[in-house]
């Protein structure tokens, strides 16, 4: 045979049998590490509305700074939807049905929960001057 035409040969690949692998029981997921939280006796759940936005961010967050002052506990501010009244009105008093306009009222609102509040932070929050136009509601949950 010529050095040429020589054929080369391919390892061969022996068949192995795999072992059977007996079927593993199901186990439940394990449960991640809660970091402990601190339990809420009560906390001060705070509404506020007003007509306009700008007036309304300024005012949470003056709330929120007096109860940062006193190392309160904050949640918030949360975005509620806010609340549109729609009228339409005539545009003429007698005839012209056609012709009318329609007006619209928007009430912007906010949440803020303060958890464990101190009587300081209490008194500190009613003593709070804020802007006319914004109307707050302060219970206790």
């Amino acid at each position: 045979m010529p050095e040429t035409a020589t054929k080369t040969k391919k390892p061969v690949k022996h068949a192995v049998k795999k072992a059977a692998v007996p079927a593993m029981k199901k186990t439940a997921p394990k449960k991640k590490a809660v970091a402990p939280v601190a339990a809420v006796e009560h906390k001060l759940r705070i509404r506020v509305r007003a007509y306009e936005h700008k007036i309304l961010d300024l005012s949470v967050k003056q709330i929120m700074d007096t109860a940062a002052r006193f190392d309160a506990v904050v949640v918030g501010p949360v975005p509620l939807p806010t609340e549109i009244k729609r009228w339409t009105v005539n545009r003429s008093t007698f005839v012209y049905k056609d012709a009318r306009e329609q007006f619209e009222m928007r009430i912007h609102k906010r949440l803020i929960d303060i958890l464990n509040p101190s009587p300081k932070v209490i008194e500190a929050l009613t003593n709070l001057n804020l802007p006319s136009g914004v109307t707050i509601d302060v219970k206790m949950v």
